[in-house]
């Protein structure tokens, strides 16, 4: 079934980290000023809708310029924060709020912002493919993240960001992986049709 032959999860992470490494950093910006323009232009929402987003750390695409274009469109922002080794909870992100390290290698709102459970959930990940499978980091933060909206009866569009290297034939898919709703590179936002719960 795996169209990128035998290899597995660990080895495509690898090969495709490897590539969006091999990025320039003019390379990645200019990349990641394309994702802000076409996501704005492409995603529609109402005024208020909780969009989660995240701080990038090591090669992963700038959504800082994403992120403000999506505040300006009326989304309520608010980012990931690691509680310990198993919990995300996402808090509130106001404009010029002073952001704190939290763990990850990421930065987040401090205690003081107010958790909310985001509809619109943009989700980071070290490979995808065409069918919306997602290989992350290997720690499973998201996927735990997910589980626990999805127990408060919650279904937030989960939309991967990443660049178009970043993209495998074939993602070795498990029983328990959550597939995604939509993936934005810079070449646009493409919407994944026919996967369950979608």
């Amino acid at each position: 079934m795996n169209e990128a032959g035998s290899l597995t999860k660990a080895q495509l992470r690898l090969e495709r980290l490897a590539q969006r490494d091999a990025l320039s950093v003019e390379d990645r910006q200019t990349k990641s000023l394309a994702m802000a323009r076409l996501g704005a232009q492409a995603l529609s929402f109402s005024p208020g809708t909780i969009v989660s987003g995240f701080m990038p750390i090591r090669s992963e695409a700038d959504t800082r310029p994403l992120m403000e274009a999506l505040r300006d469109k009326g989304a309520t922002l608010c980012l990931p924060v690691m509680l310990d080794r198993e919990t995300i909870v996402f808090r509130a992100f106001a404009r010029n709020a002073e952001l704190v390290k939290t763990g990850f290698g990421t930065s987040g709102p401090d205690e003081s912002a107010a958790v909310l459970d985001p509809h619109i959930l943009l989700v980071p990940l070290s490979a995808f493919d065409g069918h919306g499978q997602r290989i992350g980091y290997g720690a499973g933060h998201y996927d735990r993240a997910i589980a626990r909206l999805h127990a408060k009866g919650l279904e937030p569009l989960l939309i991967g960001i990443a660049f178009d290297c970043q993209e495998v034939p074939s993602v070795p898919a498990e029983a328990h992986d959550v597939a995604l709703d939509a993936i934005l590179t810079e070449s646009g936002l493409r919407h994944f049709s026919g996967r369950a719960g979608a």
